[in-house]
């Protein structure tokens, strides 16, 4: 928005989008690199978001009959080899605990006390919760089990990014378990419209929900179902899963019940979840050259006022008022819940501290100085538009009027995402206009450029294996038919010349 000023994010979106994005996390204050390579701090502007998140989603997972419990950090080895694809699916990830205690030799602390079996630090739970299961469910009448966990995570990753990937990183996952196939289908299918509608109504993030292709399953899922979000240098990001298991955790952890009609059965299961890389999803679609901006509903702070004191002589009027005005404001509400209010009160230069409230991305921002006290109005600033537009408002109205600002702005961020990626959704039918949508045309400084091609697929493996090694492209999803932009019309495969019952949507993505 601020293209020049110097106090806005350096480089901008269309310079350099991947460094525009970590200058956003920092100069946001939202998380920091650690001392442990891969690893984040996240900073309480940060966490404040992740507990908005959390807070949210339990709500919706208790209001669909889930709740909470908590399994160990540490899995036995021999629990993941039960399962040989989920093992091959997290092999190279995996951090491995192989010693119980340190011991100092020669000065320095080595590893000693060598564990009789190695301890795999949880990169999912799926196995140890699948034992569990195992120990509780005897009969069709100790089912459905429904629990979900809000744990940590380790997947050593090699190429770090704060957010998005990291080798440690916050989330919740569901695992139930239930007496029917029928059943864990539509678990499975009913968690995702949770996620769908938490990312729509909560992020203002408009997703794609559909199903992953073979290839991008969940190691050991029968059926992976996602949320796929695009962000403003067009790529995806996979905001949520949901993945029906079937019977395959069932039978190598032995969820076995008796059945109605008094036959050992095996149990069906799913599981489910969403990670802190929604914070650097929501950065990512709706940030701009000045910082963050954060919708509304999910904003640790939903308003700041910023009084402004140039004169000691009426410091103390000006955060009387400010303090009158908060108080007001905090006993009315946007979206069912109380304002969420803070004074910035601290002895700095206005300017200063407007300019770290913008990059924060905080909804609105409230200005009152002097002047401000004469005429009975403060300056109401929007993040969602200019850093130097701002609207008068009489004193009296703000509690009346900024709830409504607050949903316009809501609203507003929701429309501009959707309008984005409808802009850069492309139905292709060519290989070679395929090829031309995601091939940058300046190789030495690529543009931002593609987006989501929605094309006809006849279900190759080796045609998806291939397209990802040319183009570094994968298949999103499936898309679910919609009636609008996703519909299930039958086609001819611009790569092979074969049938395709409908089209996908390829992508390039985080």
């Amino acid at each position: 928005m601020s293209k020049g000023n110097e106090n806005a994010i350096s480089p901008r979106r269309e310079e350099d989008f991947p460094e525009w994005y970590q200058q956003v996390v920092r100069s946001a204050e939202m998380a920091e690199n650690s001392e442990v390579r891969g690893c984040m701090v996240i900073r309480p502007w940060g966490y404040a978001l992740w507990e908005r998140m959390q807070g949210a989603l339990d709500a919706m997972f208790k209001a669909t009959g889930h709740k909470n419990a908590y399994f160990p950090l540490f899995i036995p080895l021999s629990h993941l080899q039960k399962e040989a694809e989920h093992v091959e699916g997290f092999a190279k990830e995996c951090a491995v605990v192989t010693h119980h205690r340190l011991e100092l030799k020669d000065g320095k602390l080595v590893p000693a006390g060598e564990l009789t079996e190695p301890l795999v630090v949880r990169p999912t739970s799926e196995t140890i919760i699948g034992a569990t299961y195992a120990k509780w469910v005897k009969s069709y009448r100790d089912l459905p089990i429904l629990l979900n966990q809000w744990a940590n995570v380790v997947r050593w990753e090699l190429r770090p990014r704060l957010f998005l990937r990291t080798a440690e990183f916050l989330w919740q996952e569901g695992h139930t378990a239930h007496e029917t196939e029928v059943e864990a289908i539509e678990e499975t299918e009913k968690m995702l419209g949770v996620y769908d509608t938490f990312a729509r109504e909560w992020l203002a993030i408009p997703v794609i929900r559909g199903e992953k292709s073979e290839s991008e399953r969940f190691p050991g899922a029968v059926r992976t179902y996602c949320i796929e979000a695009m962000v403003q240098d067009r790529k995806a990001i996979q905001a949520g899963t949901s993945h029906f298991l079937g019977q395959n955790f069932a039978k190598a952890s032995g969820i076995k019940f008796l059945s109605r009609n008094n036959t050992e059965e095996l149990a069906w299961t799913t599981s489910w979840g969403v990670s802190t890389r929604l914070i650097g999803t929501l950065l990512m679609a709706h940030g701009d050259d000045d910082g963050a901006v954060l919708p509304p509903r999910i904003a640790g702070t939903q308003i700041v006022i910023i009084p402004i004191t140039p004169k000691e002589e009426t410091r103390a009027v000006v955060l009387a008022k400010a303090e009158e005005i908060a108080t007001a404001l905090r006993s009315a509400s946007y979206a069912g819940e109380p304002l969420r209010i803070e004074i910035d009160s601290r002895d700095i230069g206005g300017g200063t501290k407007t300019w770290e409230w913008i990059k924060k991305g905080v909804p609105l921002r409230i200005e009152i100085g002097p002047r401000d006290l004469e005429s009975g109005s403060a300056a109401v600033a929007r993040r969602d538009k200019g850093p130097k537009e701002k609207e008068f408002l009489p004193s009296d109205t703000l509690t009346a009027r900024l709830p409504e600002i607050l949903s316009e702005i809501q609203r507003g961020l929701l429309d501009r995402a959707l309008a984005f990626r409808k802009v850069h959704t492309k139905k292709i039918d060519t290989k070679e206009e395929f090829y031309e949508f995601f091939t940058p045309k300046n190789q030495e400084k690529p543009e931002i450029h593609g987006g989501f091609a929605l094309t006809h697929w006849n279900g190759s493996a080796e045609v998806e294996a291939k397209i990802k090694e040319e183009l570094k492209v994968t298949i999103r999803c499936i898309p679910e038919a919609n009636g609008d932009e996703f519909t299930n019309e039958p086609g001819i495969c611009p790569f092979t010349g074969e049938p395709s019952q409908r089209r996908v949507i390829f992508g390039k993505a985080y």
